[in-house]
């Protein structure tokens, strides 16, 4: 009996939870409940960590899980290692469904770091005006750094005031943003400086355009390594997979 577990937090897991849903597929969508303000959803969903390798293992075993597709953002490192062990123990077939990282161009100033840390301690003096658009999770890494910056926030959900660097402006939105909008956005706030996460992908990919069309640094964080496991980039490729598991 196929029965599905769809790791998401993704739009292209919502987008591959409604093909499940249309095909008739057995299905359960789990969210690991950091982002309160969650698409609604056709597919049974539970919210919350598993209690690490263990957990999900008793989890798989507990619910008959006969695939798991692991649909998380790019950086939820942790989630995607604890899938690869716990099917691997099991003998589960795992996919990973994830969209291509951005490549920089020739008109592109970008300055690649290996994590959130690294982001902050290349800031620089002359970095007055800094766009943060990297979730609300990792701001407290910017809490401590100079006055002498002002940050530009924009997350899906409302922070913890205590989290906050100083001084800032905040903006709670979703994307997908487009790129008249973020150049209006950076103008206004006369952004000098943008950090983001290379998650890749459509919705948020307007405001590397801006900084590339403005001219502007931006500190690129790369995405984690992972184990080598069995990949794709798209909802199709991920229902062509399971198909030919059936």
């Amino acid at each position: 009996m196929t029965q599905v577990l769809l790791l998401g937090g993704t739009f292209d897991a919502h987008v591959l939870s409604n093909r499940l849903d249309a095909a008739g597929i057995a299905c359960t969508y789990s969210f690991a409940g950091a982002t309160q303000s969650r698409r609604e959803q056709a597919l049974p969903t539970r919210v919350g960590g598993f209690g690490g390798i263990v957990g999900l293992t008793h989890y798989l075993q507990a619910h008959k899980i006969s695939h798991v597709i692991d649909a998380t953002h790019p950086f939820a490192a942790q989630m995607s290692r604890h899938a690869i062990a716990a099917c691997g123990a099991l003998g589960i077939p795992l996919l990973s469904m994830e969209r291509p990282p951005w490549q920089a161009t020739a008109h592109d100033q970008w300055t690649h770091v290996a994590d959130m840390e690294a982001a902050a301690c290349t800031l620089r003096p002359h970095h007055h005006r800094v766009f943060l658009a990297i979730g609300r999770k990792q701001l407290p890494m910017f809490a401590s750094l100079s006055a002498s910056h002002h940050f530009l926030l924009r997350v899906v959900d409302q922070p913890d005031a205590p989290l906050l660097p100083a001084p800032h402006a905040l903006i709670v939105e979703r994307g997908p943003f487009q790129l008249d909008d973020e150049l209006a956005l950076i103008r206004t706030h006369a952004i000098d400086c943008i950090i983001s996460k290379n998650a890749g992908g459509k919705d948020t990919y307007a405001k590397i355009k801006a900084a590339r069309q403005l001219h502007l640094p931006v500190i690129m964080v790369n995405r984690p390594s992972l184990p080598q496991r069995m990949q794709c980039e798209t909802p199709e490729e991920a229902m062509q997979w399971l198909r030919s598991q059936l």
